[in-house]
């Protein structure tokens, strides 16, 4: 049996992730895994019309696919998600019909569930027999228990394959609407306050929804609002995942574009960001994905701290709460704070001009009272996974990471905590005497958590 692996790391056979295809290849040598590299020669296969085709026929006599890459800022790399728009953009989605398919990636389980739901709605899109995936820690590979799992799932993937087991999609189809936005004028401007407004976009066509949307919010502002387009703006290529940047978050590509110095100048600068974008397949297009990825110069450290963001998108975002996810996790994250995500889905062109100036307006107010929402588990649990990794095995790749979250005291391990560790002793000892324990569960454990709350209250009279 043939399988068609697609592999997504830009680092071609040098990837991780491949050596766990190869793993499978050794333990099932009965079955032909024929690998393309296709992160690493996207920009071949994008203007090459012959090298598209190669791997597309290959596809096409294929029993499977196996789409294995390592996991790039809460999805894939964007040199592999532009292969999936090429697919569409191409007229090639035929070919994937009804194969069977499953996915692997690698990563340190940070946001793996968002890119697994993302590929799984891809190949829903693409009608194919979804068989499940793999979600592997980078060096699970080096266990024994690492391998066997892996064994299993590809013997599950290959038998599915052969016994034509039945599969159900996960994701419906996406309703894409026609609305045309009439942006109306603008009421009353408002003042910047002195704040540095910037709008990144991916816009190809000032006359569609997403340009009249960016000029309705600009036009918003008494003051200057700069508007920079990704598609203007030189960057080279996606991220290699080489982590050079890991000791002093110098990325490899140097002065060779204006990518770095750009986020550093006019990124890290403004104190309002507007990312606007159009919505391609499940996620944003694959130059967003670019300017995201390429921003890992900066690794596991939070560079948009204390920043306001808001989102301007055409496309049925509400259909993608995976999207919304991403989006909301990459905000947070950062330290930074979403004021508001806003879509052409109203289809009401004068409550589209009202949310935009609101968006604007409440954008400004925050900013001056330096306002960030609480964190949600989104941040929360995002960051302990960066921080127990960066204090262990991650420490020696991203000095970096290391020397910042020492600085900032971002080791905030719960065994640090010396009051809580005294107090736990003490009440847990107080627990193995059975009147004492009747005492606290029963009757005060609810008012003594209350206790220092009231005294706050209180004090606030």
């Amino acid at each position: 049996m043939k399988i068609t692996v697609l592999n997504g790391s830009p680092k071609g056979d040098s990837s991780v992730t491949l050596q766990y295809v190869h793993f499978m290849q050794k333990k099932f040598p009965q079955h032909e895994l024929k690998i393309f590299n296709i992160a690493a020669q996207i920009k071949r296969i994008e203007k090459d019309e012959k090298a598209f085709q190669e791997v597309i026929d290959e596809v096409g006599s294929s029993e499977g696919v196996l789409w294995a890459f390592p996991l790039y800022y809460l999805l894939v790399s964007s040199q592999y998600k532009r292969f999936i728009e090429l697919l569409w953009e191409k007229e090639a989605v035929d070919v994937f019909k009804d194969k069977y398919t499953a996915v692997l990636s690698t990563s340190i389980h940070f946001f793996d569930h968002t890119a697994h739901n993302y590929m799984n709605a891809i190949c829903d899109d693409l009608e194919m027999k979804y068989l499940g995936f793999f979600s592997a820690a980078m060096d699970d590979f080096l266990s024994r228990k690492g391998r066997e799992r892996l064994t299993l799932f590809a013997s599950e993937f290959f038998d599915g394959i052969q016994n034509h087991i039945p599969t159900s999609k996960k994701f419906s189809p996406i309703l894409y609407r026609t609305f045309d936005y009439l942006q109306g004028p603008v009421g009353h401007k408002i003042s910047t306050q002195g704040r540095k407004v910037l709008v990144l976009s991916d816009l190809k066509d000032p006359h569609t929804n997403l340009g009249k949307m960016i000029e309705r919010f600009k036009n918003s502002f008494m003051g200057e609002v700069n508007v920079t387009n990704l598609h203007q703006l030189d960057i080279q290529g996606g991220c290699l995942g080489c982590i050079q940047c890991g000791y002093d978050y110098q990325c490899a590509y140097g002065n060779q574009d204006e990518y770095v110095q750009f986020y550093r100048d006019r990124v890290k600068s403004a104190d309002i960001l507007i990312f606007a974008g159009t919505i391609q397949d499940r996620y944003l297009s694959s130059r967003w994905k670019m300017f995201f990825d390429r921003s890992f110069f900066n690794t596991h450290t939070p560079s948009l701290t204390g920043k306001q963001v808001g989102f301007i998108l055409s496309g049925p975002l509400r259909q993608i709460p995976n999207l919304r996810q991403i989006l909301e996790a990459y905000t947070e994250w950062q330290q930074a704070n979403l004021v508001d995500m806003i879509t052409d889905e109203e289809e009401d062109s004068m409550l589209l001009d009202t949310r935009l100036q609101h968006l604007a307006e409440q954008a400004v107010r925050l900013a001056e009272k330096n306002y960030i929402k609480p964190k949600t588990f989104l941040s929360v649990a995002g960051m302990k996974i960066f921080r127990d990794d960066v204090w262990g095995k991650l420490r020696f790749p991203f000095q970096a990471d290391h020397r910042f979250y020492k600085a900032h005291h971002l080791y905030d391990f719960p065994q640090r905590d010396c009051k809580s560790r005294l107090r736990n002793a003490i009440l847990i000892l107080l627990t193995r005497i059975p009147s004492m324990r009747k005492e606290i569960y029963r009757k005060r454990i609810k008012e003594e958590m209350l206790k220092p709350f009231q005294k706050v209250l209180e004090k606030e009279e």
